[in-house]
Formats: C-alpha cells, structure tokens, sequence
C-alpha cells in the first residue's frame, strides 16, 4: 500500500537516540547541570500560578526562551530522584504550550506566542526526554515518572484538539514524537510494572486519537502512514496495541456505516467515550480513507500466531543474546499472550463484520435478524477473506502441510545473519528453529491459538449466512470457505468438541437454507459434529476453560439438524463427494445418512432438558415422520404385499438399529466406511398389507391434500441395504413411545413442552402408516386366542399414556393446579380425541374403552368411580362434582360426545363440512303434504307446525307429528330436531306393531262375509225376579237391618213430595227407554235387518308427540300432590320438560343463531404472494391478478391445493371465512339469489381460477371433528367487502354477536331465587352449597354473566398469515398492518379489542432453489405464541409442506384459546346459548297443563 514511498523511521531512531533532545549542560558534569537546572527551572515556576498569582514572563528576546528551554531539555532528562525539578520543568513547558490555544496563559513569554509553531516543535522534542525508560529505578519512582507523562500526554492531547493555529509541520513533529515515544516504551519486550507498561495503553489511545484529529486538521502524508505501519508491527507483543485497533476500528466503521447506507441501517452502538473518538468535522471521504488505513496498520493478523515474527526485533535478538542460559527470541515470556492477542485481533474484525451485517455485538449465533441494506458477502470478503481465510485454517492439515513446505525449503539455505532494513538491528535467522514446535514454549503451541481460530472461523460462517436471497458468491471464495469449514469439522478420536466445532456450529444456523452452491459437500461433516453435540447430555469439552452457553450451542445444532433432515429423502440417491479426496472411494449417497439423522434426532430428544430446544426437537420429528409416511405414500406407490429388494453383491451390511438410543456412533461409523453396496440379503418391508388406515375424511370426493414426486430407479437400488427399522413405522414406533415415556416422567411440569408433545401425538395419530405383517397373539383371561396387530397395540398404548398423564395432572396437589396445568389437561383430552377418531377400532377393545371412559369421568366429576380395581364403584347420583376446573369438565364432556356421537361415523352423509344435520324445520316442512305450496313457505310458518321442548335445560327438541311426504304407511310418526351443545340432529320415528321388514303384509285378514242367519227362535222361560233368596225372610234381623230406613219411614222424615218427585223420575225413564227400543227396531241398523260388518277405518291422526315424549320417559312425573307448592314441577330451568313458547317474532331468529352457532371451532388462514422486492399491500394483492398469474412460483398453487379442499360458498355449509354466511343452508331464495349474483361476479373476475380463493365464490377449506379453517387468498373484492358491511348489513345486527362470541365465559341462571356462586374459572372445588341432600348431582357453576344480552369479545380470534416469499429478506418489510383491512371476517365489529398486527401470526415460506421450502415464524411474544410442528427456520419438503401448515395453524390458534381466560368452547356457547332462549321464550305450565298441551294440534 505504501511500497513506493520513504518512511520516517530513520528520523523516529534520530529522535529515540536524543540527536534533538540534547543540551548543552550535557558538556558539563552532571551536579553542575543539575545545579543549573534546579535554579533556573525553580524560578520560572514560581510565575506559572501554581503557587502564587500569574506574572508575565521576563523573558523577552529569543535569545533568553532558549537558552532556559535548553536547560529545561536536560532538565528532563535528570534521574528521577530530581522529581520535583523534573515536576517543574514539565508545569513550564505545558504552560508554555498554551502559546497555540487561542488564549495563552499571562505566563507565557513573549517570543514563543510571536511564534508558537517553531517554539512548540522545539517543546514537543524536549518531552522525549521524560519518556525515555531509566534503569534500575524503584517501582514508586516509576509510577512518579508515569504521572509526569500522563501529564505531558493530556497537554499535548488537549492542545491538539483545541488548538487553531498548529501547522502543518508542528503536527507532523507531534505524531512523530507520539511514534517516537511510543517506540521507546513499547518495542522492547513486555517487562511488568515498567513505565512503559504502565503507560501502553495511554500512549496509544493518545496517539491514535491525536492521528485521527490529524486526518482533519492535516492528513498525515502517506510516509507518515507507512512509519504508523512499520512501528505498529514492532508492538504486536503489546495487547493494548490490538485493543486500541479494535476500539479505533468500531469508531470509525460505525461513522462508515452511517454515510454509506443511510440513517435506515441499524447504527452500531459504541460506548459512549468510544462514540467521541471521531472528529466532528471529519468528512465522509476522509473517515473512508482512515479507516481503511487504520484497518490495514497492523498488518495481518495470523502474525499472532508465529512467535518468530512478531520477535525478530533487534529489542528481542538483544533480550536473546543477553539471557542467561541462551534463549531463543520467541521464547521471552511477554510472547506467552500471543494467543489471547490473537484472539482479541479475530473479535475485532468479527465485531466490524457484525457491525457491517447489523449485528448485535453481543449476538450469540443464529437467530438475530440482518439488515436488509446489508453489503453483500463478496464485499465483506474482499476486505477481510485474507485474514480469515488463514486464520481459519491456522493448526489445520492445509495450515501444517505448509509449514513443512516452508521448513524444507529453508532447510535447504544456511543459517543466516539478516540485517534488518530498520534501524540496523540484527536478528539471528535459524530457520530450523523456528519452523519446529518442539522448540516453542508450552504456552505457544499451535493449539493455544484455537479460541482466535474458532474465532475466524465463526466470523466466516456469519458472512456466509448473511447471503441475500439470488445473491452470488464468488466460486473461489466459496471454495475456500468449505475447505475451511471441512478441517475444521474434523472429528477427533476423543469425540470431544472444541472451541472451532462449537464456533461453527454457533454461527452456521442458516448454511443449509440459503441455496448456497453446492454446500451439502459439507453434509457429512455436519452430522458427524452433531453427533458429537446432540446426543450426550453431558458434553466431552476439549478444555474446561471453553467459555459458552451449552443451551446455545445445542440450540444452533438443532437449527442446523432441521435444516438437513429431509435431505436424504429429497436428494435420494444423488452421491456426496469428498473435497480432501480425490478418488470416489469415500463417496457415498444422501439416503445412507438418513438413519444417522434419525438417531441423532431420536438421542438429542432423549436427554434435552432445555424447554424450546425440546420444542425445537420435536416439531423436527414430527417433520420427520410425516415426511417419511407420505414419501412412502406417494413416492413408493400404494401397492400391496411386500416388497423385497435385493443386492447383487458385496458383504452383507447391518445397518445401525434405529430404535436404539445409543447407536449414533456404530451408525456413523458404518456408514462413514463407504461400502458401495449397503446390504446383501437385507430385506426392506417397504408396504405390507393393503389395508392401511385412511383418513375418513378422504373417503369423500375431495382431493389427496399430498404432493407426487417420481422417485428416481437409482433410489431404489439404494434402499435395498435399508433394514426394516429405517421406514416409517419404525419411525412412528420410535416417536410413539419416545414422546409419551417423556411426557410422563419430564415434560408433565412445562406448559409449552407438554403442549409441543401432545401436539405431536396428535400429528401423529393423524398418519397414514402402513400395517406391518407382525402379529401378536394376546391370551384373554378365558384363554381365548386373540390375534390383532403390533400397530394397534402401538396406538392402544399411546391412548393408554395419554390418559395416565391426565390422571396424574389432575392427582397432583391443590397448590400445583393452576391455569397452565388444566390447559395441558384439555390438551391431552384433545389429543385422546384424535386417537380415538383416528383409530375407532380401539374403542372395540375392553381395556382401552374403560381407560378411556374413566379418564372422562375423572375430568367431569373431578374423580374416579373405581379408584383401584377392588373397590366397589360409587354410582353417579352418589358423587359429588368437584372437577379440576369448569374448562377440564368442559373437554371431558367434548371427549365423550365424540365417543358416544363421532367415533367411526365422521364424517357423515353430509361430509366433513358439518357434523350437524343440513335439515332444518322448512327443510322438513317442504316436504309435507300440508304445506302447499312449498315453495312460498317461510321459516315462521314451518315452525308454527312443530312443537318445542327443552330438556335438561341444554337441549331443544323440535317435533313434528305430522308424517313425511315419501311416507305411504300410516303409522304414528313424529320427526325431531334435537339441538343441543353439540350440534343439530334430525330424526324420524315410527311406533311400529311389527317390524320393518313384515310391514307390507296386511295385518288383517280379508272379510269372510256374514253367516247364514238361523231363524230358529229359542223359547225363553218365564221367571219370576227376586231381589232377594227365597229365605231372607227366615232371618232374625239385626240393628244392623234398621240403619237402613224403609219408605215409609223416609215418607214421614222427609214428606211425600220428595218420594212423589222420585217416582215421576222412575216413570219418565222408563217412558224413555221404551222409546229409544222402539225406534231402534226400526231403524235399518237393527239387529232385525241383515247387514254386513266392516272393519272401522285405519285411525290416520295420532298424538304422536306425546306417544314418543311418554315412551322415552320424558312424562314419567313423579307422585307429586299439585296442591303442594313444595312438591311442584319446580322453575322451568329445572323440570324435566320446559315448553316454549313458538307464538314470538324473533323466535325464528333465535333458532336461526343457535343455528349458526357451530359446535366447532373455527379459524382463518390468510394467503398472501409476495414477489421480489414488494413492500406495500396494493403490489401484494395486486398479484392475484390474472395478468400476472405467469410469473408465479408454480409450487405456490401446488402448496394451495395441499392446504385445503376447494369448495364453492355457495354450497358450502361449513365455515367460510366470514360470519355472514358460514354454517347456513343453502338452497333457500336468498341462497340462490346470492349465488347468481356470485355467478356475475365471477364473470367479471379476473383472478386466475387456481388462486381465486378470496371468499367471494371460493374459498379452501378442510375440516375434522372438532375444528374448522378456511384458506382465503384475499384480492381487492375482500377491501370492498369489508367496507359494506362495516356500514351494517347483515352483521350489524346487535344480537348477532351472539353467533360470533366464542371469547366470553359466562354463567347460565340455574334458577330464580338460587344463590349466585362465586366467579371462578380455575378452582378446584365447585360452590355446591353445604346442607344440601337433593338426590341429583349439583352442577357445577360458570362465570356470572346475563347470557340474555350479548356480550362484546373480549378478545379477537387470532390472525394468521401465510405468506410465499420469492426473495427471504423481504419478510422484514412485509406490511403486515396495511393488510389486516383485508383480512376480516366480520367478527372484528363486536370486538372489545380490534385486531393489532402485534398480534398476528404469520408463517412465511420461501422457495430454495433445491425445490425445498424454508420457513420463518413470526408472531406476537408470549409463553404460548409458537406451535409445533413448524419451527422457525425449518426446512421442509413440498409434500409435507400443506399438512404441516395446516396443522401449525391449527395449534397455534388452540394454544390462544388455552391461553384466554374468557374463552368459550363451542358446544359451552350453545348451551348458553338454549338458555337464553329458555328465559326468553318458556311457558310456566303446570302438569295438568302440559299434559293438555299435549293434545294440542300445531296448527
């Protein structure tokens, strides 16, 4: 850099050998200068102020300023014992120097102010004196003559800074006395406690800052740069040297920073003295130009690391030739801090790479976001690639091969004596010697300099990383880059990890996911460092004294193992070649390293203890299985049988088990000995049985949501040495148990792991895997022979822990439960529910249906009937609810339904789109033969003919007595539509004398005709009537006889009127009676006539409400006296049957809002395409337009048909993404209205038809039985949506947020009069109330609450985002607040709390060139923001990546629910819900009344 220009070191030495510090004193003996000087310098002390008032200075001509400045010059340099003389001539001199401040001191003489330029460079020379070292002084006295200096070097400090009137040659003699003095304290060896010890760090700080001033007031001239260089080279043995470099460097760079990328680019933060170090007035050009310079003053840095450089001085050939035993110069104990040298030089220039990529100084690997006006890689690289490139390979095989180069070649030329270019100082030159470690101390072997090389290394893999999406790195530095990163993954036989390994490690998060060309050479080094990282929970360090955080250091190794995990399935066969090997002998395939990363992966969650690196672990495995099952799935085929492979030649080969949790060593050993062929005679069992678990869902006509690729011929030879333990099920197996042994006996005490895991099994329980051929054979107690599958055994097992892990959550102490613990445990009730649907067949099997059903009685009640096996079960009415909390009673009664309703009959006739009827009450009337005509009929008028109950104060029964249309059979029918919490059933009865199948066979037999009539007409004998026996007038009456008076004798009590009044009644009856014979012996019906007898009709009307109310038991009064109040039917909300009254307006509309009340949950996805450089919304939704449809990412409409089901709104009947019109039968005129409007719409749309899932016709959506979500791709119809109905429309409505509030908890009125219970959510003990003996169970209580009126939204359901990034970078500048307009569902407007973009989640994906897909999470910080299975920074396969999406988004919006203490669950609203229709609409009917009621015809 300054090879053609002179240096000033020859006026430096000049300077160091006295030639201008000598006086004339020096001719004369030493006590007679030293006389001379005491009364000399005494007395012009005495007029500086110090002790008395400031005088002017007598001296008057130049003639007397210098001969006094000259006695003063060899007053400097006296012995130290003269302190105070040397004292006083150091106070005149720095007084006089106020000549050049724009107010001198009074003292000053005249001539030096007349020319304060000329007399300064004479001062500024003189001061060399005091520097110069004495010999043999005592420690006290040099701390004397070390404050004198300080003095000296704050004078000439502050002089410069304020000074106006220095010259061009005064600064240049001030920077050369600065060199100067520098030079003279700081080239010889590093003696302790020596002035220039003390003072190292204050030259240096004084001179660099006092050059940067000079860079403004009078750049210093490129000879005077390269003397700066040259003496620099000759302090490297100094440490304060290199942090005075650092500290001038971050100064300077950050001034760099903040002109070259503007104010936007992060600034970097120095300490604050540090900040003031740059000149204001510097200009950009000039801080560019110093800064490079000063960067490049010390040369390069790898010098540290040859003690024989940084001592060839002739200060060291000096100490060499001096000591005692003989000594080489590289072995003066002061070079023993080479290495902490050295790595304090490589933390610098990490420093000024972090500040140049906007990183944190105090970042600790990946994870810390980059700016995105960051400087490319190639720039960095070209400033700072030599130095890092050899120090990075300094200790390594290139590093070592080139030191043995380099001996030989100087093996070969004699020892030398080199004379030194510099000051004529001699250094021996044993080349020998100095090339062979064995002649170096202890402290400077090449090992020693490993923390500056892991450094280096570090620092390269942080640029690297910061490679922008489509960005070019040079070949050449890429290549040097991965010969560096390969030495220094070299694993060692003691399977330690050093300070390199974890340096790289700690900084190569991102390595894999940035497309960087052909960097998965480096793949097998990876591993095998992983491997030495991730399974051990105790780390092999190489030394103790390593300084870093293990949970870091594991945390970067996972994000790397993530990144590589689906890399063998995706690359398959494609082989992996060796850069220190030149033959093939070492190459092997991705698929081979497959088993390696499962067992790293497997052993890793084993001994994890950290809480989100074990989140990390596990949403990677779930990554893992699900990727090997739908490989499997598609990739491999779906045929039946198994399928056998087998190897033509070489060794049989066994590979590692992976089931094992200690085999990563023999696996990669195995694998690292490249044996061509991986297995003979090793059969695969690649698909056995044909009859592998579907998806229920799937048996529908919608579409595989999995992507194909074609797996390549090679790939299949390659799986021929793969043992049966590396497929998918083994996987599952693996992951089954793992999980769960750990979710009992580690994760049970930690919120987000046990959420993590419970999610997983729930991914879990969602594959595919196909059934393996093994059997096993169970023995019942009665010997039975039962033979069933290893698969179910494996699923049984993991409902089996699921459960044990509730019971013991609900078993621990009072004061453990809390809200994180009963969130777990609605966690765990959830994940039992996707077992069980899942898998229906283990509810077949006794054990595991009892397990099950214990688990929910626990979660209702709050404890088991049969708390061991022997005790005698305590029946329901005598328990007492207690359970965990109302929101662990509330999935338990969710678990159960499922059970009872869902299990093996989800999905139903009417898809997976609803779990409810799609009939409702004008659906049913419609198809009425009373309703004419149909077509005009209206909701109010269809319910006008049913009847409505309630009962259990939860469920609406709708009945219709009338029979369908399509029913030829009179037969008592009623049609029922049951609502209750978990949705709305219909139903149609029949009360049948016989059998379906005998209903068409007449029950009675055809009419015989009337027999013959015989006229022979019997004779009736003529008797007499008695009243009486013959001999009651034998018997002797009694008393008895008498109580009964005669005639007569009621004649005389009463009168003959009475008696003549009765016997006219007899007489006129009797008149009646003959009559009435009479006319019936005429009439054509008389017994006289022949006549034929028919049947009577077939009855065609019955009570068929009341028949089915009284045969299911709902009449079933107990004895009550109606009289009694006590002993009434009670307040409505607790008979039996409550009436409602149907004669109201808003009665439809009632129905119609529990109706749209789902018994799910429901969410919203929203997709968003961003192209390269977008940063507002309008470009990002002005990519769903037609026009630009070919310029996608074709993958990108592929991951969208992966997400969901396409369905048609206008059809759908599910959750659409707007309130408006989800969960509504379609079919109606309003329906069809809206959908032609939709069809018009559609014509003028210009969205291409494969994206256009805005809502408006179409919308993705995908279901199971607990949980809805919509995909919707917004556009501009979405903006315009949303501003009509914000105006009102058909979500103005205030009692329509009773639909929507799903984030409010409230509390049911269980009676007029009833105590209300204190507001709790989360106790333990439910309010029973003490003193109570009613028979039925008290139940439990919720939250107080009105639920008549509608409550605001406490809170609004979560957003979710998912974005497509074309270029990665662009998600720091994703407009996240400007596109939540377009992102409403219409539940916003009854929100207490409008949506923020601080709380949106978004997942964005990038597209690698490989084909693979890289994710980043971003969402609001909490304890439960992040969802497993995907994790920020994964890399995923384009088969998995719609499944794994979708399941994200699911748990993440499960999670806020858990974690909102007003939520409601669905089937809790819809109770609610039937309540407040009971309080609004029952009718206080007694038992007479309703019985009466019930003969009453609807109309």
């Amino acid at each position: 850099m300054y090879s053609e220009w002179a240096s000033l070191s020859a006026q430096i030495t000049a300077n160091s050998c006295g030639a201008q510090c000598f006086s004339v004193l020096n001719k004369f003996p030493a006590s007679a200068g030293r006389e001379v000087v005491v009364s000399v310098v005494r007395q012009l002390g005495t007029n500086l102020g110090i002790t008395q008032n400031a005088e002017p200075s007598h001296l008057v001509k130049d003639e007397e300023v210098k001969w006094c400045m000259d006695v003063i010059c060899f007053g400097l340099s006296l012995p130290l014992q003269e302190h105070e003389t040397i004292k006083d001539c150091v106070n005149v001199y720095c007084e006089w120097l106020t000549a050049l401040h724009p107010q001198p001191r009074i003292s000053v003489p005249k001539p030096i102010c007349e020319d304060a330029n000329l007399y300064a460079r004479q001062i500024i020379n003189h001061f060399h004196n005091l520097f110069v070292p004495r010999q043999g002084e005592s420690a006290d006295t040099i701390k004397r003559q070390a404050v004198l200096c300080h003095r000296v070097l704050r004078t000439l400090q502050q002089t410069a800074q304020i000074s106006q009137l220095m010259d061009r040659q005064t600064w240049d003699t001030l920077l050369l006395f600065l060199l100067a003095i520098n030079e003279i304290l700081l080239a010889p060896p590093t003696v302790k406690d020596d002035v220039g010890d003390q003072l190292c760090e204050r030259v240096l700080s004084v001179l660099f800052e006092v050059w940067l001033l000079a860079c403004v007031r009078s750049f210093p001239s490129p000879s005077m740069w390269k003397t700066l260089q040259e003496s620099c080279s000759m302090w490297r043995h100094r440490v304060a040297l290199v942090d005075q470099w650092n500290r001038v460097n971050l100064a300077l760079t950050s001034r760099l920073l903040e002109f070259s990328y503007g104010p936007a680019f992060p600034q970097l933060k120095n300490a604050d003295e540090d900040g003031q170090l740059i000149p204001v007035g510097m200009s950009n050009d000039c801080v560019a130009q110093t800064w490079y310079r000063f960067l490049r003053m010390i040369g390069n840095p790898t010098a540290f690391c040859s003690p024989h450089i940084i001592s060839k001085s002739s200060h060291f050939v000096q100490w060499a030739l001096t000591h005692e035993k003989g000594a080489e110069t590289h072995q003066h104990p002061c070079l023993q801090l080479l290495p902490q040298i050295f790595l304090n030089a490589m933390k610098g220039i990490s420093s000024q790479v972090d500040a140049f990529l906007a990183l944190p100084l105090t970042s600790m690997g990946a994870g810390a976001e980059l700016a995105v006006a960051r400087p490319k890689c190639n720039s960095i690289l070209h400033v700072f690639h030599e130095w890092l490139f050899e120090a990075a390979h300094i200790g390594g095989d290139t590093w070592r091969q080139n030191r043995k180069k380099q001996a030989c070649e100087a093996s070969k030329r004699p020892s030398s004596m080199i004379m030194e270019h510099r000051k004529g100082s001699i250094s021996l030159s044993q080349p020998n010697s100095l090339n062979d470690p064995a002649s170096l101390p202890p402290t400077l072997t090449i090992d020693k300099y490993e923390s500056g090389r892991a450094e280096a290394i570090g620092t390269l893999c942080k640029i690297f990383c910061a490679k922008k999406t489509g960005e070019e790195i040079l070949p050449v530095y890429l290549a040097r880059f991965y010969m560096a990163l390969q030495q220094c993954l070299k694993i060692t036989e003691s399977k330690e990890c050093d300070e390199t390994l974890a340096s790289i490690l700690l900084h190569s998060g991102d390595l894999f996911r940035l497309d960087l060309d052909g960097i998965n050479v480096l793949l097998p080094g990876f591993i095998a460092a992983l491997e030495i990282v991730l399974p051990d929970k105790d780390l092999k360090l190489k030394t103790q004294s390593m300084v870093f955080n293990r949970t870091e250091l594991r945390r970067s190794a996972i994000n790397i193992l993530l990144s590589i995990m689906v890399l063998p399935l995706h690359y398959q066969a494609l082989p992996i070649r060796d850069l220190s090997s030149e033959t093939s002998e070492k190459m092997f395939t991705f698929i081979q390293l497959k088993s390696r990363l499962m067992n790293i992966l497997m052993n890793a969650l084993q001994v994890e203890t950290d809480a989100q690196n074990t989140h990390m672990l596990l949403g990677g495995l779930l990554l893992c299985v699900q990727d090997a099952v739908t490989f499997e799935e598609t990739d491999m085929g779906g045929g039946s049988g198994a399928t056998h492979m087998h190897n033509s030649g070489g060794a049989q080969h066994h590979e590692a088990n992976l089931l094992s949790s200690a085999c990563s060593e023999r696996s990669a050993s195995l694998v690292s000995t490249g044996t061509a062929s991986l297995g003979a005679q090793t059969t695969a069992t690649m698909g056995a049985g044909s009859g592998s678990i579907r998806d229920t869902a799937s048996a529908h006509d919608y579409p595989s949501l999995t992507i194909s690729d074609d797996m390549s011929f090679e790939f299949g030879q390659e799986l021929e040495g793969v043992t049966t333990y590396d497929n998918a099920h083994a996987l599952f197996v693996r992951a089954t148990y793992l999980v769960c042994h750990r979710l009992i006996s580690s994760w049970k005490t930690d919120l987000n792991v046990s959420l993590a895991a419970l999610e997983l099994l729930s991914g879990l329980a969602r594959l595919h895997i196909r059934e393996t051929d093994t059997l096993v054979k169970i023995y019942e107690a009665s010997q039975n022979l039962t033979i069933i599958s290893s698969d179910a055994l494996e699923c049984k097992r993991a409902v089996k822990w699921i459960c044990d892990y509730i019971c013991y959550q609900c078993s621990r102490p009072p004061p453990a439960h809390s809200k994180d613990l009963h969130s777990t445990i609605v966690a765990a009730f959830q994940c039992t529910a996707a077992w069980l649907m899942q898998h229906p067949y283990l509810l077949q099997d006794k054990d595991c249906l009892q397990t099950v059903l214990e688990v929910v009685e626990l979660g209702i009640s709050g404890t088991k009937s049969q708390s061991k096996s022997g005790d005698i079960p305590k029946f329901k009415d005598e328990k007492e609810l207690k359970p965990a909390s109302m929101r662990v009673r509330d999935a338990a009664e969710n678990l159960l339904t499922i059970i009872l309703e869902q299990v093996g009959y989800f999905p139903s006739e009417c898809g997976p789109e609803s779990i409810s009827s799609l009939l409702d009450e004008l659906a049913l009337m419609k198809h009425c033969n009373s309703m004419v005509p149909a077509a005009a009929a209206s909701t109010e008028q269809a319910i006008a003919k049913f009847k409505y109950f309630v009962t259990e104060n939860s469920t609406i029964l709708a009945l219709l007595e009338e029979p369908l249309g399509n029913d030829q059979d009179p037969q008592p029918t009623v049609t029922l539509l049951i609502r209750g919490p978990f949705g709305r059933h219909a139903w149609t009865m029949q009360l049948r004398h016989l059998p379906r199948s005998k209903s068409g066979i007449k029950y009675h037999a055809i009419n015989p005709g009337r027999p013959i009539p015989m006229n022979d007409i019997s004779q009736r004998p003529e008797c007499e009537q008695k009243n009486f026996p013959d001999g009651v007038d034998k018997v002797q009456p009694c008393v008895a006889d008498y109580s009964i008076p005669t005639i007569d004798q009621i004649r005389e009590q009463y009168g003959s009127a009475s008696i003549r009044e009765l016997e006219a009644i007899l007489e006129n009856q009797s008149i009646h009676e003959k009559l009435a014979w009479a006319e019936a012996d005429n009439s054509v019906d008389s017994l006289s006539h022949s006549q034929e007898c028919v049947p009577p009709l077939v009855c065609q009307e019955f009570h068929a409400a009341r028949l089915f109310l009284s045969h299911f038991g709902f009449l079933t009064f107990e004895t009550r006296n109606p009289h009694n109040p006590a002993e009434s039917l009670g307040t409505p909300p607790q008979r039996p049957l409550i009436v409602l009254d149907t004669k109201s307006t808003a009665f439809a509309a009632d129905l119609d809002r529990l109706d749209k009340l789902s018994a799910r949950t429901h969410d919203t996805v929203y997709v968003f395409y961003v192209k390269t450089g977008q940063t507002s919304a309008q470009q990002i939704i002005g990519n769903m337009v037609e026009e630009t449809s070919l310029s996608y990412d074709p993958h990108f409409a592929g991951m969208l048909q992966t997400l969901g089901w396409p369905v048609l709104v206008a059809d759908h009947s599910g959750w659409t993404g707007f309130a408006h019109n989800s969960w509504s039968l379609k079919g109606t005129p309003e329906e069809q209205q809206m959908q032609q409007m939709q069809q018009l719409q559609q014509l003028k749309s210009n969205v291409p038809s494969e994206l256009n899932y805005n809502g408006s016709q179409r919308v993705l959506y995908w279901a199971d039985v607990s949980s809805e979500i919509a995909f919707v791709v917004p556009t501009t119809w979405n903006l315009r949506y949303n501003s009509d109905t914000s105006d009102g429309g058909s979500l103005s409505n205030s009692d329509q947020i009773g639909s929507s509030n799903v984030w409010a908890r409230c509390e049911s009125d269980t009676g007029t009069g009833a105590a209300k219970s204190k507001p709790r959510n989360l106790s333990l003990e439910l309010d029973t109330g003490t003193g109570r003996t009613q028979k039925d169970p008290v139940p439990p209580t919720r939250r107080k609450g009105n639920v008549t009126k509608p409550t605001l939204l406490a809170q609004a359901p979560a957003k979710i985002f998912l974005v497509w990034l074309e270029s990665y970078e662009d998600y720091l500048n994703f407009p996240l607040e400007d596109l939540l307009a377009y992102t409403r569902t219409g539940e916003e407007l009854h929100s207490l709390q409008q949506p923020r973009a601080a709380d949106c989640h978004v997942i964005f994906v990038h597209s690698l060139m490989s084909g693979l897909l890289r994710v980043k999470l971003q969402g609001p910080p909490g304890r439960m923001s992040f969802a497993t299975p995907l994790v920020d920074g994964m890399v995923l396969s384009r088969r998995v990546v719609g499944n794994l999406v979708r399941q994200t988004a699911l748990n993440i919006s499960r999670r806020r629910r858990l974690d909102n203490d007003n939520y409601q669950p669905p089937h809790v609203r819809r109770r609610l819900k039937v309540q407040d229709i009971v309080q609004k609409y029952k009718m206080d009917l007694s038992e007479a009344e309703l019985l009466a009621h019930l003969f009453q015809r609807a109309i």
